[in-house]
């Protein structure tokens, strides 16, 4: 499985906090967000990284220069959306499995475990735990993506999107299709997990529930908070055994 993580923008709704660096390269307690990205994965056998940059991209190059990383560059990020952050890494997206996330997303290897237990040509993670707080929500049934957005109902919310998803190689093909279609029409203003809102109307998008392992991305300074409360906790537990 390669891995694609898209660290593209700028963060405007947290920046004051991080003195102007992108998102990823934030503090999480002894290590960077995107340091501790790229050894997870690659400690759990994804080795082959692409990352996406755009907004001060020599902060990230710099914070990961020990590791082998492929790196492919959106000049636009300050006037479009990921999904055009994507196509200039489509030609990345070739012959194997890919996990694609977004750069300021953490998670820790049972949230791993759960993708590589799940074998859907398409696949999104969400949180069913985090319905009243949600960010980004999603409707599925039986595992099936059924509505999705911002403005979604509580009544109409299964869970949070987690920020991850999983695109089998088998299904590479329709999702390249999808992404230049839609920059085509020049609709470089969508985020690029619309590729996968627009296919779910021919084929099964599947979702599936991170069963209550702990995730957050980092939006806001609570959600920065959130990590280094988790981070400290597990460290606390870790000490007393």
């Amino acid at each position: 499985m390669k891995a694609i993580i898209l660290a593209a923008g700028r963060g405007t709704r947290i920046s004051r906090h991080l003195s102007g660096n992108p998102k990823c390269t934030v503090d999480i307690g002894g290590t960077t967000l995107i340091r501790y990205t790229i050894k997870l994965l690659q400690e759990n056998g994804i080795t082959d990284i692409a990352i996406i940059l755009g907004y001060r991209s020599e902060v990230i190059i710099k914070e990961l220069e020990d590791f082998n990383i492929t790196y492919f560059y959106n000049p636009f990020f300050d006037a479009t959306n990921s999904i055009a952050s994507m196509w200039f890494a489509k030609e990345f997206l070739s012959d194997d499995d890919f996990l694609i996330m977004n750069g300021d997303v953490y998670i820790e290897k049972p949230i791993l475990q759960i993708i590589e237990s799940e074998k859907k040509e398409f696949l999104l993670l969400s949180d069913e735990t985090r319905i009243t707080e949600a960010d980004y929500k999603l409707k599925y049934n039986d595992g099936i993506l059924e509505k999705y957005g911002k403005e979604l109902s509580e009544d109409d919310t299964t869970g949070e999107y987690v920020g991850i998803a999983i695109i089998r190689k088998e299904a590479i093909p329709k999702f390249s299709k999808e992404l230049d279609s839609l920059i085509n029409k020049q609709k470089h203003n969508l985020w690029w997990e619309n590729i996968l809102y627009e296919l779910s109307n021919e084929i099964k998008i599947y979702v599936r529930d991170v069963e209550k392992n702990f995730w957050a991305e980092v939006d806001y300074i609570e959600d920065f908070d959130r990590i280094i409360s988790h981070r400290s906790n597990m460290n606390d537990s870790e000490n007393a055994k």
